[in-house]
């Protein structure tokens, strides 16, 4: 039994990072507050109206629904327009449009990973508060926040020295085309410093909740210092 406990143990250990990666992109992508904020902070409309396009911030904040919804909804491509001299424009050509259908299946690899881990660690959670477990658990919840603290720290350095040579290496790795370098608009909707902010907030979003969650055990032990071991996940030696 010992080997079972410190195996799931482990396990929800290496998943709490990926969880708490996971759910800040999640956090990220679904937060229309993080789209308005970099349009407007890049001067978005200036930069659309100077290429022929112009559009208010009335705009500007339904195209982030849009997306908000594009990427939770079940459409394969995605289709937003503005209305522009009393006409419909299409907001992405092609290659933009195939581009974002890629991103789509990369933030549904993401929503598939965070559910995972989420139903491992709320099942390893429910056992041992069920079986008094709960230093264990705590145990698990400090290791698992220290090593994404790590991972965190390592992802910051990275983001503040090199991210240019990061970002270019992860759309490399991501893609099997090189549509996400197609000129249009989605260049100018997201520059290079709005990635840079939203690696950012997505950093400081995931270390955010391993401090929570780690805080959480740690708070715990230091709180039960003098609480005894239980034995229900153990083998009893006195029943072999």
């Amino acid at each position: 039994m010992k080997i079972v406990v410190r195996f799931a143990q482990g396990l929800f250990a290496a998943c709490m990072p990926v969880m708490i990666i996971t759910g800040s992109i999640a956090w990220a992508v679904n937060s229309q507050w993080l789209y308005t904020s970099g349009f407007q902070k890049y001067a978005v409309a200036d930069v659309l109206a100077q290429n022929g396009l112009p559009v208010t911030r009335t705009d500007l904040r339904q195209i982030a629904g849009g997306f908000v919804h594009y990427f939770n909804s079940g459409d394969e491509y995605i289709h937003l327009t503005v209305q522009s001299a009393g006409r419909t424009v299409e907001l992405f050509n092609e290659e933009e449009i195939i581009h974002f259908k890629d991103v789509k299946g990369l933030f549904r690899l993401d929503y598939g990973a965070l559910l995972g881990t989420f139903l491992f660690g709320a099942a390893f959670a429910a056992v041992a508060l069920f079986r008094k477990q709960r230093r264990l658990l705590a145990r698990t919840l400090v290791i698992g926040g220290g090593v994404t603290l790590g991972l965190m720290a390592l992802l910051g350095i990275g983001i503040a020295f090199d991210f240019n040579s990061l970002f270019y290496q992860f759309h490399l790795i991501s893609f099997s085309n090189t549509f996400w370098s197609a000129e249009g608009n989605m260049l100018l909707l997201f520059p290079g410093g709005f990635w840079y902010d939203a690696a950012l907030y997505v950093t400081l979003f995931a270390v955010g909740l391993a401090l929570l969650l780690g805080g959480a055990g740690a708070a715990y032990l230091v709180t039960h210092k003098s609480e005894a071991r239980n034995p229900k996940f153990e083998t009893n030696p006195k029943s072999e």
